[in-house]
């Protein structure tokens, strides 16, 4: 412990001047104190995690109040001590910084999403106010991430998939190289095991080899700035594994194929000195045409900055030199770290807030986006969109996610210009409003004062956040009225479709907790927000409809609790039918019994029975959307019937499996074998394609208990490629 608290001071010391020592012993006794008794899942005390934290924010040379942050950073979450502890002890900034990082784990939210969403929206809420935040908590997940081979391999996976897709993303939106792509790489290691290893593999046995190669080309350009007086750095730079198995499976090609996996990177004193090394090296080496590409004229939205050139090389092979500043280079490592480093009397870095107009159209975003499913859709598209450059016709540069039309554009002007917007024209013809812009396009939008607003339509061609953003806040300023009459509509539809009514949802001690979760006011605020889009009435009937379900079941269970003494079930003096599938049904003799196709339970699924209508006893798994999920007056809730398996029958049954992959050639093939290795019939089978070169596969199998189902599912899952294998439900 004495070392690790050695190790972190001598590290601060390097780069701080602010040699504040004392109030990090102070925090690190703290942290240790309040963690004491707490381990890990590896079995190494818990105050490890947060020690190592601090290191990794004091490698990104941030500032002191960041470390301590880090130190104390699970202090509120998982001991006893309050963010009013932490603030008398260390300071209202940093107690701002932990509360940022703390989940909020004490509140009781409907579904796992929904808790998930809403930590997210608290840590945006943080980054906005500090964005120490967010990299503080990019630390936390990092190190998460380096240790999580103690977590079982289902928990393994949840992690890697949620730090792919937010975590990894923020990172790379905050210009943090370094820690996105450690991230994504320990990412694919539980993602997909097998290519990560394949890819260690192959890149380990031909290194000797690529060493050599670099080396080679290394030495010919250091001679060549030596000619021309550039001092500078010169260096290989392997590629992320990540970065090849994207390569692998998006271009289909095999790891021999890749020619780029190291770049040459060139690291000089002055901008002019980077126009110098570039055209050295277009002498020295023939250059790719199309494939240069200048982010120091035009830096991306994460601030980075180089000049990126793909050359072929001494052996005929493409080769990749990025030339770029010290400056650069650090901004490149660290993203929006390296802009913070605190000089006394100044509170943040003067520029920083123009490096963070995503963050602010992600909290307008989400101000107006109360639906969980769209606000992660909609943070997804932003955080992972590649961009794309284009222009005003005065020359000023816009950015926006790849995929963006003029709508996007004119929103990203003004709001203004895009509530007047009737045309676009691009390098000056007129194009449709749902023409896909590309690099280089001058963008020139056609108004008109006659124009009254946006169209709801294009709801669904725009691509931004902010384009959406501000067409749903057009509408929910200029139209509440006919957003309420509409929002009543939605619902009164969606009602009828469930067969139930407004007398039987909409009552007050039900309304009230849905209207302070949506942070509305009265019934017109919901029907308003349902009507302009910002929360579905699908979502609201469902959640009244769980209430009134829960309501309906507890006077089931109290009329069943109250019943005379001599007419309670007795199971060992009541008849009961063995169906050919294996399940007895209690309580009834001689019956019709049916397994569900909608949820296919086999044995080893918890179930339950439903007397149906001419059909006799149908069986559930307990977890069935249409057992759970389904509106059911309170007559059909006395329609359900106490079923179990019948522990000596042997007996098979069909269960459904979705299948999701990376589509490749053979993986159709792999996934019958495994299956068929394994002694399991299998009864149906399709395949589609998705978006994103994803393939989906719907399978049936014929199985005998839910342990060969389990068993199956893990087989499947441990194919390369393959992200999720579920059992689905019809």
């Amino acid at each position: 412990m004495e070392k690790a608290l050695a190790s972190l001071l001598q590290e601060i010391q390097k780069y701080s001047s602010n040699r504040d020592t004392e109030t990090v012993c102070r925090a690190f006794n703290f942290a240790r104190e309040a963690h004491t008794g707490q381990f890990r899942a590896s079995g190494e005390a818990y105050v490890f995690h947060p020690i190592e934290v601090a290191h990794i924010l004091a490698a990104l040379e941030m500032d002191i109040q960041s470390v301590i942050a880090a130190l104390l950073h699970d202090v509120v979450e998982d001991t006893d001590y309050t963010i009013e502890d932490v603030k008398e002890m260390f300071g209202e900034d940093v107690a701002l910084l932990v509360d940022g990082v703390t989940k909020l784990g004490k509140i009781q939210y409907t579904t796992k999403e929904e808790q998930q969403v809403e930590n997210l929206r608290k840590m945006f809420l943080a980054m906005a106010k500090d964005i120490r935040v967010i990299i503080i908590k990019l630390a936390d997940r990092l190190h998460n991430m380096r240790t999580i081979k103690s977590l079982p391999p289902e928990k393994q996976r949840e992690k890697a998939r949620e730090t792919m897709e937010v975590y990894a993303p923020l990172a790379h939106r905050l210009g943090m190289s370094t820690v996105k792509g450690e991230l994504e790489d320990l990412s694919l290691k539980y993602l997909d095991p097998v290519a990560y290893h394949e890819i260690a593999e192959s890149i380990n046995q031909k290194k000797k080899e690529r060493e050599e190669y670099i080396h080679d080309v290394i030495d010919m350009i250091q001679v060549k700035m030596n000619t021309l007086g550039i001092k500078g750095r010169i260096a290989g730079r392997a590629k992320h594994f990540y970065s090849i198995y994207r390569k692998m499976y998006t271009q289909h090609k095999s790891i021999e194929e890749i020619y780029d996996l190291f770049a040459i990177r060139i690291i000089v004193d002055t901008v002019s000195d980077c126009y110098a090394v570039l055209g050295m090296v277009h002498e020295l080496f023939k250059p790719i045409p199309m494939r240069f590409k200048d982010y120091v004229a035009m830096p991306k939205p994460n601030m980075y900055q180089s000049l990126h050139s793909t050359v072929i090389g001494p052996s005929g092979n493409p080769l990749e030199i990025q030339i770029r500043t010290w400056e650069m280079h650090d901004i490149a490592e660290k993203g929006i770290a390296a802009h913070w480093k605190y000089k006394e009397g100044i509170s943040r870095p003067t520029d920083i807030d123009s490096k963070l107009i995503w963050v602010r159209q992600l909290l307008e975003m989400q101000k107006e986006t109360i639906d969980e499913d769209d606000f992660m859709r909609t943070l997804k598209i932003d955080l992972f969109a590649d961009e794309v450059f284009v222009f005003t016709p005065k020359g000023d540069v816009i950015n926006l996610p790849a995929g963006s039309t003029p709508i996007d554009f004119a929103f990203a002007i003004h709001s203004a210009v895009g509530s007047k917007m009737m045309g676009a024209k691009v390098n000056s013809k007129i194009v449709p409003i749902d023409h896909t812009l590309q690099n280089g396009d001058i963008i020139e939008i056609l108004t008109s004062s006659s124009v009254h607003g946006p169209s709801r339509d294009w709801l669904k061609i725009v691509k931004t956040a902010q384009a959406r953003n501000k067409i749903n806040q057009w509408f929910k300023r200029e139209r509440r009225d006919e957003n309420i009459i509409r929002g009543k509509d939605l619902l009164e539809k969606e009602l009828k479709r469930h067969s139930l009514s407004f007398a039987q949802l909409f009552r007050t001690e039900w309304i009230e907790p849905l209207l302070k979760r949506y942070t509305l006011n009265s019934l017109d605020d919901l029907y308003a927000s349902i009507g302009y889009g910002g929360l579905t009435a699908q979502k609201v009937v469902i959640r009244l409809r769980d209430e009134y379900l829960k309501v309906a079941k507890s006077e089931k269970a109290n009329e069943d609790n109250n019943l005379p003494p001599e007419i309670e079930f007795d199971e060992s003096k009541v008849a009961h039918t063995t169906g050919s599938n294996g399940v007895i049904v209690h309580g009834i003799d001689n019956c019709l019994v049916r397994l569900s196709r909608c949820c296919t339970p086999v044995p080893g699924d918890d179930i339950i029975g439903f007397i149906t209508r001419g059909r006799g006893v149908s069986v559930h798994r307990r977890d069935c959307p249409n057992m759970s999920g389904a509106v059911l007056s309170p007559e059909d809730l006395n329609r359900f019937i106490d079923v179990s398996w019948e522990r000596s029958k042997s007996a098979s049954y069909l269960s459904d499996l979705q299948i999701e992959a990376d589509d490749r050639t053979g993986l159709l093939a792999e996934i019958t074998m495994a299956v068929t290795e394994s002694k399991i019939p299998i009864r149906a089978m399709g395949a589609r394609m998705a978006k994103g070169n994803l393939a989906i596969m719907n399978m049936t199998v014929e199985i005998s208990s839910t342990t060969q189902l389990e068993y199956i599912i893990k087989k499947i899952n441990n194919l390369k490629g393959v992200y999720n294998v579920t059992r689905s439900t019809q």
